[in-house]
């Protein structure tokens, strides 16, 4: 276990973990191994859903009107299984800001909300309030 956490210490410190280098200087696609200047290109935002709808004709979509602190934007997420709309509402999400548009049953969706997958989408949230907008890190 030592060893696994001075790993962690190392990619903290900026250095690789020597498993990491060894992966991917193999085949750096295959190990799915990401770099850190590629990360960081990701804008990930804090958002607050202001309106949420379910979309005509879908058992799944529903239409989020979110703040981000400096604009609103339209999000089409496929949570409608596991979210009613009026839950959502007032709550805070982490959205990724910087995504081309997509365009889902004719709707504009300008980013996408973070959830993890297990049976069910579960939204990330932050652990306590914090102003729309706010920068991930």
């Amino acid at each position: 276990a030592k060893d696994k956490w001075q790993g962690w210490k190392n990619i903290f410190k900026g250095k690789k973990n020597p498993a990491e280098k060894e992966i991917s200087e193999k085949n750096p696609e295959a190990a799915g191994i990401l770099k850190f200047e590629d990360f960081k290109k990701a804008d990930l935002r804090i958002g607050k859903i202001l309106k949420a709808e379910k979309v005509e004709n879908s058992e799944k979509l529903l239409k989020l009107q979110v703040d981000l602190g400096t604009e609103k934007r339209q999000i089409v997420a496929g949570i409608g299984k596991f979210y009613s709309p009026d839950d959502l509402i007032g709550g805070e999400i982490v959205v990724v800001v910087n995504l081309e548009p997509r365009s889902l049953m004719g709707l504009e969706s300008r980013g996408m909300l973070l959830a993890a997958s297990d049976k069910e989408a579960v939204l990330l949230k932050p652990s306590r309030e914090v102003a729309p907008g706010s920068k991930v890190q």
